[in-house]
Protein backbone atom coordinates (compact mmCIF):
# COMPACT_ATOMS: atom_id res chain seq x y z
CA UNK A 1 0.00 0.00 0.00
CA UNK A 2 1.39 3.63 -0.49
CA UNK A 3 1.63 5.67 2.60
CA UNK A 4 -0.67 8.61 2.47
CA UNK A 5 0.98 12.11 3.86
CA UNK A 6 -0.70 13.35 6.62
CA UNK A 7 -0.74 16.78 5.64
CA UNK A 8 0.76 19.02 2.94
CA UNK A 9 4.41 19.33 2.23
CA UNK A 10 6.69 21.39 4.61
CA UNK A 11 8.15 24.61 2.64
CA UNK A 12 11.99 24.26 2.66
CA UNK A 13 14.14 26.68 4.10
CA UNK A 14 16.91 28.61 2.24
CA UNK A 15 19.25 29.01 4.42
CA UNK A 16 20.99 31.93 2.88
CA UNK A 17 17.96 34.10 3.00
CA UNK A 18 18.54 37.50 4.74
CA UNK A 19 15.42 36.65 6.50
CA UNK A 20 16.54 33.17 8.15
CA UNK A 21 20.21 34.66 8.97
CA UNK A 22 18.51 37.79 10.35
CA UNK A 23 16.00 35.31 12.89
CA UNK A 24 18.96 33.17 13.46
CA UNK A 25 21.56 35.74 14.75
CA UNK A 26 18.60 37.63 16.36
CA UNK A 27 18.12 34.17 18.44
CA UNK A 28 21.70 33.40 19.41
CA UNK A 29 22.94 36.96 19.83
CA UNK A 30 19.53 38.43 21.88
CA UNK A 31 21.33 39.10 24.93
CA UNK A 32 23.69 41.41 23.06
CA UNK A 33 20.62 42.81 21.37
CA UNK A 34 19.07 43.48 24.48
CA UNK A 35 21.94 45.66 26.14
CA UNK A 36 21.85 47.62 23.10
CA UNK A 37 18.18 48.51 23.61
CA UNK A 38 19.00 51.83 26.06
CA UNK A 39 21.12 52.94 23.51
CA UNK A 40 18.32 52.85 20.73
CA UNK A 41 16.18 54.23 23.52
CA UNK A 42 18.41 57.32 24.04
CA UNK A 43 19.07 58.15 20.06
CA UNK A 44 15.50 57.87 19.63
CA UNK A 45 14.23 59.74 22.75
CA UNK A 46 16.61 62.51 22.65
CA UNK A 47 17.72 62.63 19.15
CA UNK A 48 14.96 61.23 16.44
CA UNK A 49 12.02 63.07 18.85
CA UNK A 50 12.74 66.00 18.86
CA UNK A 51 13.09 66.65 15.33
CA UNK A 52 9.22 66.72 15.34
CA UNK A 53 10.13 70.82 16.70
CA UNK A 54 12.27 71.70 13.63
CA UNK A 55 9.13 72.84 11.99
CA UNK A 56 9.42 76.10 14.01
CA UNK A 57 12.00 76.98 12.14
CA UNK A 58 9.52 77.74 9.44
CA UNK A 59 7.22 79.88 11.67
CA UNK A 60 6.86 82.64 13.69
CA UNK A 61 7.08 80.47 16.99
CA UNK A 62 5.31 81.69 20.06
CA UNK A 63 5.28 79.33 23.44
CA UNK A 64 1.66 81.41 23.89
CA UNK A 65 0.54 79.61 20.61
CA UNK A 66 2.03 76.67 20.60
CA UNK A 67 3.69 74.87 17.84
CA UNK A 68 0.52 74.14 15.24
CA UNK A 69 -1.08 77.53 15.99
CA UNK A 70 1.97 79.62 15.17
CA UNK A 71 2.10 81.45 11.70
CA UNK A 72 3.63 79.85 9.11
CA UNK A 73 6.44 82.30 7.80
CA UNK A 74 8.49 79.39 5.42
CA UNK A 75 12.00 80.08 4.51
CA UNK A 76 11.73 84.29 6.22
CA UNK A 77 14.40 82.94 8.82
CA UNK A 78 17.01 81.50 6.74
CA UNK A 79 16.83 84.51 4.21
CA UNK A 80 16.73 86.78 7.18
CA UNK A 81 20.12 85.13 8.37
CA UNK A 82 21.82 85.04 4.84
CA UNK A 83 21.52 88.74 4.94
CA UNK A 84 22.37 89.29 8.32
CA UNK A 85 25.72 91.46 8.56
CA UNK A 86 27.42 88.51 10.65
CA UNK A 87 26.87 85.56 8.19
CA UNK A 88 30.43 85.66 6.99
CA UNK A 89 32.09 86.34 10.25
CA UNK A 90 29.96 83.44 11.48
CA UNK A 91 30.90 80.67 8.44
CA UNK A 92 34.29 81.85 8.30
CA UNK A 93 34.52 81.60 11.90
CA UNK A 94 33.41 77.90 12.04
CA UNK A 95 35.01 76.88 8.77
CA UNK A 96 38.52 77.87 9.98
CA UNK A 97 38.34 76.75 13.38
CA UNK A 98 36.92 73.26 11.79
CA UNK A 99 39.62 72.95 9.44
CA UNK A 100 42.55 73.72 12.01
CA UNK A 101 41.26 71.43 14.32
CA UNK A 102 41.47 68.96 10.84
CA UNK A 103 44.38 70.04 9.76
CA UNK A 104 46.37 70.32 13.17
CA UNK A 105 44.09 67.71 15.68
CA UNK A 106 43.53 64.93 13.92
CA UNK A 107 47.10 63.69 12.51
CA UNK A 108 48.48 64.67 16.23
CA UNK A 109 46.38 61.42 17.42
CA UNK A 110 47.70 59.12 14.44
CA UNK A 111 51.32 60.88 15.22
CA UNK A 112 51.23 59.59 19.17
CA UNK A 113 50.08 56.40 18.41
CA UNK A 114 53.06 55.96 16.12
CA UNK A 115 55.33 57.48 18.19
CA UNK A 116 54.18 55.02 20.92
CA UNK A 117 53.64 51.88 18.93
CA UNK A 118 58.08 52.18 18.11
CA UNK A 119 58.35 52.31 21.63
CA UNK A 120 60.23 49.28 22.74
CA UNK A 121 60.18 50.05 26.90
CA UNK A 122 56.44 48.85 28.35
CA UNK A 123 56.99 50.80 31.20
CA UNK A 124 57.94 54.25 29.76
CA UNK A 125 55.19 53.37 27.06
CA UNK A 126 52.28 53.09 30.21
CA UNK A 127 53.70 56.15 31.42
CA UNK A 128 53.20 58.15 28.15
CA UNK A 129 49.76 56.32 27.55
CA UNK A 130 48.72 57.42 30.68
CA UNK A 131 49.79 61.50 30.62
CA UNK A 132 48.38 61.71 27.75
CA UNK A 133 45.02 60.09 28.37
CA UNK A 134 44.46 61.86 31.52
CA UNK A 135 43.34 65.35 30.24
CA UNK A 136 40.50 63.46 28.52
CA UNK A 137 38.92 62.55 31.44
CA UNK A 138 38.94 66.28 32.81
CA UNK A 139 35.55 68.32 32.78
CA UNK A 140 35.68 70.78 29.68
CA UNK A 141 34.71 73.28 32.48
CA UNK A 142 37.71 72.63 34.54
CA UNK A 143 40.17 72.78 31.37
CA UNK A 144 38.47 75.84 30.41
CA UNK A 145 38.81 77.20 34.13
CA UNK A 146 42.89 76.56 33.64
CA UNK A 147 43.36 77.96 30.54
CA UNK A 148 41.32 81.58 32.30
CA UNK A 149 43.63 81.42 34.92
CA UNK A 150 47.16 80.56 32.95
CA UNK A 151 46.57 82.87 30.31
CA UNK A 152 45.70 85.98 32.54
CA UNK A 153 47.76 88.88 32.81
CA UNK A 154 49.00 87.19 36.27
CA UNK A 155 48.65 83.67 35.50
CA UNK A 156 51.14 81.54 35.23
CA UNK A 157 51.84 81.88 31.20
CA UNK A 158 52.50 85.60 31.43
CA UNK A 159 55.05 85.04 34.63
CA UNK A 160 57.30 83.02 32.55
CA UNK A 161 57.40 85.33 29.78
CA UNK A 162 58.38 88.16 32.31
CA UNK A 163 61.91 86.38 32.91
CA UNK A 164 62.40 86.73 29.26
CA UNK A 165 61.40 90.73 29.19
CA UNK A 166 58.24 90.06 27.60
CA UNK A 167 55.10 92.64 28.91
CA UNK A 168 52.06 90.93 29.87
CA UNK A 169 49.67 89.49 27.31
CA UNK A 170 45.79 89.18 27.73
CA UNK A 171 45.30 86.20 25.60
CA UNK A 172 42.05 86.15 25.98
CA UNK A 173 40.90 89.41 25.68
CA UNK A 174 42.89 89.29 22.15
CA UNK A 175 41.15 87.94 19.19
CA UNK A 176 43.95 87.21 17.30
CA UNK A 177 44.91 84.80 19.98
CA UNK A 178 41.90 82.51 20.49
CA UNK A 179 42.28 80.32 17.67
CA UNK A 180 45.73 79.22 18.55
CA UNK A 181 44.42 79.08 22.31
CA UNK A 182 41.27 76.48 20.84
CA UNK A 183 43.27 74.83 18.51
CA UNK A 184 46.11 73.67 21.20
CA UNK A 185 43.87 72.92 23.92
CA UNK A 186 41.81 70.81 21.80
CA UNK A 187 44.80 68.84 20.90
CA UNK A 188 46.68 68.77 24.25
CA UNK A 189 43.07 67.28 25.93
CA UNK A 190 42.20 64.62 23.06
CA UNK A 191 45.16 63.53 21.53
CA UNK A 192 45.85 60.67 23.92
CA UNK A 193 42.41 59.39 23.85
CA UNK A 194 42.07 59.59 19.92
CA UNK A 195 45.52 57.20 19.68
CA UNK A 196 43.55 54.52 21.45
CA UNK A 197 41.97 53.50 18.21
CA UNK A 198 45.09 53.34 16.41
CA UNK A 199 46.82 51.74 18.82
CA UNK A 200 44.23 49.22 18.72
CA UNK A 201 44.17 49.34 15.04
CA UNK A 202 47.92 48.42 15.14
CA UNK A 203 47.90 45.46 17.10
CA UNK A 204 45.90 44.07 14.40
CA UNK A 205 48.87 44.31 12.05
CA UNK A 206 50.23 40.25 11.00
CA UNK A 207 54.07 40.60 12.80
CA UNK A 208 54.80 38.47 9.77
CA UNK A 209 54.55 41.78 7.59
CA UNK A 210 57.14 43.28 9.69
CA UNK A 211 59.19 40.38 9.57
CA UNK A 212 59.01 40.19 6.15
CA UNK A 213 60.22 44.21 5.68
CA UNK A 214 63.10 43.36 7.75
CA UNK A 215 64.20 40.52 5.53
CA UNK A 216 64.09 42.89 2.96
CA UNK A 217 66.45 45.36 4.84
CA UNK A 218 63.68 47.98 5.80
CA UNK A 219 64.41 49.91 8.23
CA UNK A 220 62.03 51.07 11.40
CA UNK A 221 61.08 53.97 9.36
CA UNK A 222 60.16 52.25 5.84
CA UNK A 223 58.18 50.03 8.05
CA UNK A 224 56.08 52.73 9.18
CA UNK A 225 55.53 53.87 5.91
CA UNK A 226 54.91 50.21 4.02
CA UNK A 227 53.30 48.39 7.09
CA UNK A 228 52.05 50.15 9.60
CA UNK A 229 50.14 53.45 7.84
CA UNK A 230 48.84 51.12 5.14
CA UNK A 231 47.96 48.57 8.12
CA UNK A 232 45.30 50.97 9.73
CA UNK A 233 44.48 53.36 6.69
CA UNK A 234 41.17 51.74 6.70
CA UNK A 235 40.37 53.23 10.20
CA UNK A 236 42.19 56.38 9.71
CA UNK A 237 39.80 56.78 6.62
CA UNK A 238 36.47 56.16 8.33
CA UNK A 239 37.19 58.00 11.36
CA UNK A 240 38.33 61.25 9.19
CA UNK A 241 34.58 60.84 7.30
CA UNK A 242 33.38 60.95 11.05
CA UNK A 243 34.94 64.02 11.32
CA UNK A 244 34.08 65.51 8.53
CA UNK A 245 30.65 64.86 9.07
CA UNK A 246 30.66 66.89 12.17
CA UNK A 247 33.13 69.76 10.89
CA UNK A 248 30.31 72.76 11.49
CA UNK A 249 30.16 71.19 14.83
CA UNK A 250 33.24 72.41 16.17
CA UNK A 251 33.03 73.00 20.08
CA UNK A 252 30.67 75.40 21.51
CA UNK A 253 30.41 74.61 25.13
CA UNK A 254 34.06 75.34 25.01
CA UNK A 255 33.76 77.85 22.79
CA UNK A 256 31.12 79.51 25.20
CA UNK A 257 33.65 79.46 28.08
CA UNK A 258 36.61 81.15 26.78
CA UNK A 259 35.31 84.25 24.05
CA UNK A 260 34.23 87.46 25.50
CA UNK A 261 32.30 90.22 23.27
CA UNK A 262 36.30 91.40 22.38
CA UNK A 263 37.00 88.04 20.85
CA UNK A 264 33.65 87.58 18.39
CA UNK A 265 35.64 88.55 15.63
CA UNK A 266 37.75 84.95 15.52
CA UNK A 267 35.69 83.07 18.51
CA UNK A 268 32.34 83.52 17.54
CA UNK A 269 30.56 80.45 15.50
CA UNK A 270 27.64 79.55 14.46
CA UNK A 271 26.75 77.65 17.35
CA UNK A 272 27.49 80.02 19.77
CA UNK A 273 25.11 82.36 17.63
CA UNK A 274 22.34 79.55 17.86
CA UNK A 275 23.05 79.87 21.99
CA UNK A 276 22.64 83.72 21.88
CA UNK A 277 19.75 83.98 19.91
CA UNK A 278 17.73 81.04 21.46
CA UNK A 279 18.82 80.72 24.90
CA UNK A 280 19.56 84.20 25.94
CA UNK A 281 17.44 86.43 23.38
CA UNK A 282 14.47 83.46 23.16
CA UNK A 283 14.41 83.85 19.22
CA UNK A 284 13.12 79.99 19.70
CA UNK A 285 12.24 80.02 15.37
CA UNK A 286 15.14 82.16 14.36
CA UNK A 287 17.48 79.68 15.98
CA UNK A 288 16.08 76.76 14.46
CA UNK A 289 16.52 78.03 11.11
CA UNK A 290 20.31 79.03 12.13
CA UNK A 291 20.61 75.17 13.57
CA UNK A 292 18.88 73.20 10.55
CA UNK A 293 21.23 75.13 7.94
CA UNK A 294 24.10 73.91 10.42
CA UNK A 295 23.07 70.77 10.43
CA UNK A 296 22.08 70.19 6.57
CA UNK A 297 25.51 71.44 5.53
CA UNK A 298 27.11 68.73 8.04
CA UNK A 299 25.01 66.13 6.94
CA UNK A 300 25.76 67.10 3.10
CA UNK A 301 29.90 66.74 4.18
CA UNK A 302 29.21 63.59 5.44
CA UNK A 303 27.57 61.70 2.26
CA UNK A 304 29.88 63.75 -0.27
CA UNK A 305 32.73 62.65 2.06
CA UNK A 306 31.69 58.84 2.22
CA UNK A 307 31.09 59.47 -1.40
CA UNK A 308 34.33 59.85 -2.61
CA UNK A 309 35.61 57.62 -0.46
CA UNK A 310 33.62 54.80 -1.50
CA UNK A 311 34.96 55.62 -5.12
CA UNK A 312 38.64 56.10 -4.36
CA UNK A 313 38.96 53.24 -1.91
CA UNK A 314 37.09 50.18 -0.30
CA UNK A 315 36.72 52.03 2.90
CA UNK A 316 32.93 53.90 3.75
CA UNK A 317 30.54 53.87 6.19
CA UNK A 318 27.79 52.86 3.99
Amino acid sequence: MLNKQSGPPKPTVDKNSFKYRSIRDLKINKYVYLMLLPVVAYYIVFYYVPMYGLQIAFKDYSPGLGMWNSDWVGFRHFQSFFDSYYFWRLLRNTLLLSFYELLFGFPASIILALLLNELRSAALKRFVQTVTYMPHFISIVVISGMLVDFLARDGLINNVLSWFGVEPIAFLRESEWFRTIFISSNIWQNVGWGSIIYLSAMSAIDPSLYEAARVDGASRWKQVLHVTLPGIMPTVVILLILQIGSFMSVGTDKILLLYNSTTYETADVIGTFVYRKGILESDFSYSAAVGLFNSLINFTLLVLANAISRRTSENKLW
